[in-house]
């Protein structure tokens, strides 16, 4: 399978780097700054599960359609922030031929909608990830806790197809922590409620879980939060097991627990933030589902007034 990765940062860089590592053909799709990078540096990964320092094919925009006529690309990983998604589906769409597939990691639902009307909805396959991960400042990928796992899946069949089983034994062979989903709806909702409620939660408060649970009524606050998302998940056609449910709250509830969205840690560095593509577009879910959603409200409103003040 020859791979084409979108970006060599911290989750692109990762999961892309790890498949080189154990010699699986993964080339990167990058800009010429970052271009430079690799070629002066390679690409440099620091985990607690092993750094590396490899040697990575990469190409950028302009040379890209030459490189993907050479060889046509099977599998396009695409791990853009969703502010940069139309930037970067111009950018892969080179590289998607007939028969490649194309397997966004992004979070939360939105992004496909634009990729089904690019690609065509047979190509694009339902993906996700777990991972806290930046890049550093001479460009080195700085794995921030032991957790790194990929989830995929068919979106309109209950089955692990050929292609999902070819990319999950590639997973295998690279070490990677990775689930081949019958059910990647389902396994996409129990993430997007979870991150809506912990990226709204904690850029309203503009602090940690633990924090917030800490504070008189700041774990019955999270638990709202979630109950909102989880009923515009039911609404949707994918309630969230009990099980997913109990695990959530765990995390979103439990005092002295320094866990933040990365929403939040990007608002406080005065960069941009994916406030419409998860806690905007979970409340507009919520309203076409007739939810009450006060909770999901308030946070989209700070984020909306966060961002106009980001741009002046």
């Amino acid at each position: 399978m020859r791979i084409l990765v979108l970006g060599a940062g911290g989750t692109g860089g990762y999961f892309g780097g790890r498949l080189a590592q154990h010699g699986i053909d993964a080339t990167f799709l990058v800009r010429p700054s970052r271009a430079e990078q690799l070629a002066r540096n390679g690409l440099q990964i620091r985990s607690p599960l092993g750094d590396a320092d490899l040697r990575v094919p990469y190409v950028t925009a302009d040379a890209l359609p030459a490189r993907a006529k050479e060889a046509a690309f099977d599998l396009v990983v695409l791990s853009c922030k969703a502010y940069d998604l139309a930037g970067a589906i111009d950018a892969i769409a080179p590289a998607v031929g007939d028969g490649t597939t194309v397997l966004p990691i992004l979070n939360g639902l939105r992004h496909y909608a634009a990729l089904d009307a690019r690609f065509g909805r047979g190509r694009v396959l339902g993906g996700l990830c777990f991972i806290s991960a930046t890049k550093g400042p001479a460009g080195e990928i700085l794995h921030l806790a032991r957790p790194a796992s990929i989830t995929f899946g068919e979106r309109d069949a209950d089955a692990i197809s050929p292609r999902v089983a070819a990319f999950a034994r590639l997973c295998g062979r690279a070490g990677i922590d990775h689930v081949a989903s019958p059910r990647i709806a389902q396994e996409q909702w129990i993430k997007f409620s979870f991150l809506a409620a912990l990226a709204a939660g904690t850029c309203l408060m503009r602090a940690s879980v633990g924090t917030i649970a800490a504070t008189e009524g700041g774990a019955d606050f999270m638990r709202a939060l979630h109950a909102e998302c989880v009923a515009v998940a039911a609404a949707g056609g994918e309630p969230i097991p009990a099980a997913a449910q109990a695990k959530a709250l765990e995390t979103l509830t439990q005092p002295g627990l320094e866990v933040k969205a990365s929403m939040l840690r990007d608002l406080e560095a005065g960069g941009r933030v994916e406030a419409a593509h998860i806690v905007g577009d979970m409340l507009h879910r919520a309203r076409a589902a007739g939810i009450a959603a006060p909770l999901l409200r308030a946070a989209w409103v700070h984020l909306q007034a966060y961002e106009a003040q980001r741009r002046g």
